[in-house]
């Protein structure tokens, strides 16, 4: 049962209570159904209405329905609970629906959309009554809709007295209820759909994109450029043939138009984000959609050039205009034409888009103190404007929704109403020049729209891909047809009712303003539409796109089949002696081993159906070999962690499926581990191992060899040669290594060299071996620090891990650095100290015995050794020069008993001061909260600073160094909005004592170097030590001098950061 708690929302600025108007006669249906029922906007293609009398009221059974009756084509019904239908709730509520008579009966996929109004009321006097009123889309899964909760019961007993009435609802145990029903045109077949199993592709021939998190901007754009049919015609001439589609934007872009056309599911745009150079975090940021546009445009023009595709982009987006100043009493003009591919329209103030357009080529008067300087003629009153010479075939109109406002010093969002039309002639607002042989007549097709604020929102677009075809809205990873309404006045902005009060709402209407409204707005020529929107054909598309996406599909299809069939199969793991001999680990090979990657083995897909004769065929047939010539052995996971062969597979079993030997011969494993026991000469097993050995090693026969057995990780235990292999206790399945007995002087030399003279000692390395992940620490510009891995043990040491890695990059151990790594994050963290009891597992932060997956150590290669570096300091100094700017950065290597009058003789001999300065050098780092510098004194050694030492330094002014007894030296720092938000480099200022704060402003200026146009824009404050103490502004008549100054107070300069490179500077889009 499906139902609907309805609540009036009334927008309503004044306390008072709202005027309601008593409702009409029930019986009156057409001024009952225009009073109850609030106008939709929607076209009504039948009203009708139906009263049902019920008698004996308390004697009615829990649930019934009233007399069918038509409307729209549709037979309706009442629905009633006399004692209510709410679940585990008090039966003291009257429940009644509307419901759709026969669902059953009706076509596949029906629908009706109906607004209705139900009311109970007294059968004698009908102006007693309750009503409420609701919609609803009526489907199959939803083909009854109401009020659970319509009216309680005890009230339909009692006389509402308050509004003059003396009778009650139900009087003599009769009642009647009145459904008013009307049926809506749905012209869209979406109206109030619930868009639960909704089939874009079946609905609208189209399909979405999927938003990667904050891509619903790039989608409203991707889908309008997809629909423009000669720019998808033009990307698909790009050639791609060798490209990888992650790297090349071309090939990405081309995958996506190619999968819009050709799925029916939303298209992913991943791929496409990571051919601009992209990582996952850009794809939660929101951008301009007309940076995003251009940029994209310009990366695909570069990449059309020299293809069938060149001058695409021109040919559709291109147009020109010019740029004039003419002068009015003299013969003299002087322009510049220059080329557009969209143009940014004005709306604030401005009604629609006629308008926007004569205030683009308004006209500008150079008169009186600002004339114009004309070239040989002096200055010359004159006219100053923009004119078109020519418009593309398709027009990209921005509409200006975002602007500056200088009051907040912000860009603010503008939601004023701005009227766009279907179709614009824009003749007049060409030069008298221009070629008007060409319609300038505009069809509108795309609507790029925004809802929200400047902070957030989304993006969706309104296009219409046919010439004569219907608009579709396409919302991320849904397409909908929608109303020309849907279009054009649903994205005008402006006020919520724009000045229009509903007739049943008689109070004062608060205004809201609409926050979705359009942003951007795509028109083609109208003499131009056929072949800008040329339909498309099989041809259009390359054919080594589509053999390639095709192919691709066909794989995913048949991986998808293979997860849906993996039930019916086992995989088998094949172990040949070739494998075990290049084996460096525990085990015939690495299963499961988190410190390293599994060993690559021969793998089988095999029916659990199949018999073994025909799986050993199989294998017979893969390793060329005969199927008399070898066994298989079934692997097992023994109770001591090892896995090791436990028995052969006989011929007797050959007519076992393989799911059988699976089950009883490694119960405990998903999959199938073998051992191929190879066997030529079918020769029987020989007891005399050494011999064995002897031989195949190549050794005299006389070579005393020692034997272990590898039991498990941490126990490889002797071997006695002279005793038999039951003696040893040596069953089927176990490991025996093998070693040539040596004097202690070969024990001696294999050990200095840092080499292994035992099996026991080779296994505790296997077994604390751990893969280290060696990156340079800065980024390699030379080739010379390549990322590299080693496999070490955990028990090496520092000066052993050192010449292992010297090894590798050909350099002096003790000329490297080496730096920790965060576990999780692995960057960078803290310099490794040499010392000579360290190990690796210290090192690398890795316990003996634990498995560690990941582990990074970054280098640096150095110039001097590492026992110099600890007598000595690494700094990095930023230079401010003599304007507080961020000019340059000097690393210096000094010995730690250098003093900061050492750090100032080495700046000078890098930096460049200019002449008329002091030529002095103050070096200082930043105080914690931002606003001020802690300067050093030239004796101070800079062995006591902290690490990593970051210090700044500056040239003196001249004006501070000859400061005098009228002065004060003051903090200065820079901000934006928040002191706390801080940026740039503090520094020192001269205040003068009765100088006005419009004159100190010009020494300011000067003191930072700031061009005017920038400076205008500063705002200053003076900021206080205490906490909670907001800034101070300073007025132009304001002595900065006559403030009480405390160490920590500051002046500050608000405005935002423009430095480039800076984190917070705003990110601009970038594609690679």
């Amino acid at each position: 049962m499906q139902n609907n708690e309805v609540t009036d929302i009334i927008i309503d600025d004044s306390p008072a209570p709202m005027e309601v108007e008593e409702l009409p006669n029930v019986h009156d249906y057409e001024a009952y159904a225009a009073k109850a029922m609030p106008d939709l906007g929607l076209e009504i293609e039948d009203f009708q209405a139906q009263t049902w009398r019920i008698e004996h009221w308390s004697q009615q059974p829990k649930r019934l329905v009233g007399p069918e009756f038509s409307c729209g084509g549709h037979k309706w019904r009442i629905l009633l609970f006399p004692q209510g239908n709410a679940n585990g709730q008090p039966n003291d509520m009257v429940s009644v629906y509307l419901d759709y008579a026969n669902p059953k009966t009706a076509p596949e996929g029906w629908h009706a959309c109906a607004q209705f109004c139900l009311a109970i009321s007294n059968p004698s006097d009908p102006t007693i009554q309750t009503s409420s009123h609701a919609h609803h889309r009526f489907v199959a899964e939803e083909c009854d809709w109401g009020f659970t909760r319509f009216v309680d019961l005890r009230k339909l007993y009692t006389p509402d007295t308050a509004s003059g009435k003396t009778r009650p609802t139900i009087e003599n145990d009769e009642v009647e209820i009145t459904a008013f029903v009307r049926v809506l045109k749905d012209p869209t077949g979406v109206l109030w759909h619930n868009f639960v199993n909704y089939d874009s592709k079946k609905e609208t021939g189209h399909v979405g994109l999927k938003n990667q998190g904050a891509t619903c901007y790039m989608n409203s754009l991707l889908q309008s450029l997809y629909c423009t049919n000669y720019f998808r015609k033009a990307v698909y001439q790009i050639p791609t043939d060798g490209d990888v589609p992650s790297e090349s934007l071309s090939l990405a872009l081309q995958r996506v138009f190619y999968h819009l056309q050709t799925s029916s599911q939303p298209v992913g745009t991943t791929e496409l984000t990571k051919s601009f150079g992209w990582k996952s975090l850009d794809a939660f940021m929101q951008h301009d959609v007309q940076e995003f546009s251009r940029i994209l445009q310009d990366k695909l023009e570069m990449r059309m050039k020299g293809t069938p595709a060149e001058g695409a982009i021109p040919k559709l987006f291109k147009g020109q205009m010019k740029n004039y100043i003419k002068c009015i009493n003299v013969n003299f003009e002087s322009s510049v034409v220059e080329d557009f591919y969209d143009i940014q329209l004005t709306i604030k103030g401005l009604k629609n888009l006629r308008e926007s357009f004569k205030e683009y080529v308004s006209v500008e008067t150079l008169d009186g103190e600002n004339k114009y300087q004309a070239e040989g003629l002096g200055l010359q009153a004159a006219k100053k404007g923009v004119i078109f010479q020519s418009f593309p075939p398709v027009l990209h109109l921005q509409l200006r929704r975002f602007e500056y406002d200088v009051e907040k010093d912000a860009l603010v969002k503008i939601n004023d109403r701005h009227e766009f039309p279907f179709s614009i002639d824009l003749e007049e607002f060409l030069d008298e020049s221009a070629d008007r042989s060409v319609s300038h007549n505009y069809k509108l097709h795309g609507v790029l729209v925004h809802s929200g604020d400047l902070h957030g929102g989304h993006y969706f677009a309104l296009i219409k891909p046919e010439k004569d075809g219907r608009w579709f809205k396409f919302d991320d990873d849904r397409v909908t047809p929608v109303t020309d309404k849907e279009v054009l006045e649903d994205n005008y902005g402006g006020d919520m009712l724009n000045g229009l009060i509903p007739p049943q709402q008689r109070t004062q209407a608060r205004t809201l303003k609409k926050f979705t409204n359009a942003y951007m707005l795509v028109y083609v020529r109208e003499s131009d539409l056929d072949w800008v929107l040329s339909p498309f054909t099989e041809t259009d598309t390359p054919s080594h796109l589509k053999q390639r996406l095709d192919a691709e599909r066909e794989q995913l299809e048949a991986k998808r089949r293979e997860k849906d069939e993996q039930h019916l199969y086992l995989t088998a793991k094949v172990i040949t002696d070739d494998h075990f001999a290049r084996h460096q680990g525990f085990d015939l090979a690495s299963f499961d081993d988190k410190n390293l990657p599994a060993t690559e083995l021969p793998t089988f897909r095999v029916l659990k159906s199949e018999t073994f004769a025909t799986f050993k065929q199989r294998i017979a047939t893969y390793f060329k070999l005969s199927d008399r010539d070898f066994r298989l052995w079934v692997l097992v996971n023994r109770q001591n962690k090892t896995i090791r062969p436990d028995v052969p597979i006989h011929d007797s079993d050959s007519n076992h499926t393989m799911e059988h030997i699976r089950n009883n011969m490694a119960a405990r494993a998903s999959d199938l581990r073998l051992y191929l026991d190879l066997n030529t000469d079918h020769a029987k097993f020989n007891t005399e191992l050494v011999g064995i050995i002897q031989e195949k090693m190549g050794w005299p026969a006389s070579t005393p060899i020692k034997l272990f057995e590898e039991i498990k990780a941490g126990m490889i235990e002797g071997m006695k040669i002279k005793q038999t292999f039951m003696q040893n206790e040596i069953q089927d399945g176990d490991i025996i290594a093998y070693q040539v007995e040596m004097t202690e002087k070969e024990v001696q030399d294999l050990e200095a060299q840092n080499l292994y003279s035992s099996v026991p000692q080779f296994y505790d390395f296997l077994q604390n071996r751990v893969l280290v992940q060696f990156k340079p620490r800065f980024e390699d510009t030379t080739g010379r620090a390549p990322d590299f891995d080693l496999m070490l043990s955990k028990k090496m040491t520092y000066d052993v891990m050192a010449h292992k890695v010297g090894d590798y990059l050909k350099h002096d151990p003790l000329k490297l650095r080496f730096t920790s790594a965060n576990p999780q994050s692995q960057t960078p963290k803290a310099i490794i100290k040499r010392a000579l009891n360290q190990s690796v597992a210290d090192i690398t932060g890795t316990n003996y015995y634990a498995q560690h997956p990941n582990v990074v150590v970054y280098y640096e290669l150095l110039d001097i050794s590492i026992i110099e570096l600890e007598t000595k300091k690494s700094l990095k100094v930023v230079w401010t020069g003599r304007n507080n700017k961020e000019e340059s950065t000097h690393p210096f290597l000094l010995p730690k008993t250098s003093t900061f009058n050492d750090v100032s003789d080495n700046l000078s001999k890098i930096v460049k001061m200019p002449p008329g300065g002091s030529g002095r050098i103050r070096i200082f780092d930043i105080s914690s909260s931002g606003r001020s510098q802690r300067e050093y004194t030239g004796s101070e050694m800079i062995g006591n600073l902290q690490e990593p030492a970051e210090l700044f330094a500056e040239e003196i002014p001249l004006e501070e160094l000859n400061a005098g007894e009228d002065t004060k030296i003051v903090s200065l720092f820079h901000y934006s909005k928040d002191p706390a938000r801080t940026h740039g480099v503090p520094c020192k200022f001269v205040v003068i004592e009765n100088e006005p704060f419009s004159e100190t402003k010009t020494r300011l200026q000067q003191r930072l170097g700031v061009a005017d146009k920038d400076f205008a824009r500063y705002r200053f404050a003076l900021v206080s030590s205490t906490m909670f103490k907001q800034p101070s502004p300073i007025e132009d008549d304001d002595v900065l001098y006559d403030h009480k100054w405390t160490h920590e107070d500051a002046l500050g300069l608000d405005h935002p950061d423009r430095r480039p490179n800076k984190v917070s500077a705003e990110k601009g889009i970038v594609m690679r």
